[in-house]
């Protein structure tokens, strides 16, 4: 897979839905109830952070739901790439980049949300290929504001902004002309998780997939 055919895949998933799911799943038993309820309700691109001991059972888990785009959050390491790519994941998302990083993605053929918090992180990734990119730490590194003066300089490029993100700051991301999604973990609170409350989590899902 060539940087232009990555490049162009992340731009899909990201399409998908206004809200792609950040997801830390610490029993792979929910995994799949998770992703069934969180597709249901319009969220078919999901991000499983490498965060738990249980995260690869998860993404292997969740990669079996009809529907779901499942992909692999925090990739930190060559090493995390192949995990993540042998348990089925079909796209990464890292904070930020190393070179090692984007050469293990290019190499295993993983499309990459490569995360850029300033113009010249942007600038080196677009430098790789890389048109889509997350912005990341979203609401830290000076939120809408700082992504929107990025517009004019970088047109190349849209973000993914995740970090901060919630149903009160994401519609000032999507009106924007480089967000094309913004990445949230509100759509799965760990309460609603833990009693296993699918059907509320269809309709946070719902509420994040009308958001414009």
């Amino acid at each position: 897979m060539t940087p232009h055919d990555a490049s162009r895949r992340t731009e899909e998933i990201c399409r998908l839905a206004p809200v792609i799911p950040v997801l830390v799943v610490e029993d792979p038993a929910t995994a799949r109830p998770l992703a069934e309820a969180l597709v249901a309700g319009g969220l078919p691109a999901l991000e499983v952070t490498l965060r738990t001991p249980a995260a690869l059972e998860v993404i292997a888990e969740m990669a079996q739901v009809k529907g779901g785009v499942v992909g692999a959050g925090t990739l930190l390491t060559p090493q995390d790439v192949a995990r993540a790519k042998a348990a089925g994941a079909c796209f990464g998302v890292s904070p930020g980049s190393t070179a090692a990083l984007l050469d293990a993605c290019e190499d295993e053929a993983l499309p990459l949300l490569p995360g850029a918090a300033t113009a010249t992180e942007a600038m080196h990734l677009l430098e790789r290929g890389f048109r889509v990119q997350k912005f990341f730490p979203a609401e830290a590194a000076g939120g809408a504001a700082l992504l929107k003066s990025l517009a004019a300089p970088l047109p190349q490029v849209r973000f993914c902004p995740t970090g901060g993100i919630s149903p009160d700051n994401a519609g000032a991301y999507l009106s924007l002309p480089n967000t094309l999604c913004v990445g949230g973990s509100w759509v799965a609170p760990a309460d609603l998780v833990a009693r296993g409350d699918w059907a509320a989590i269809t309709g946070l899902a719902a509420q994040a997939a009308a958001l414009t």
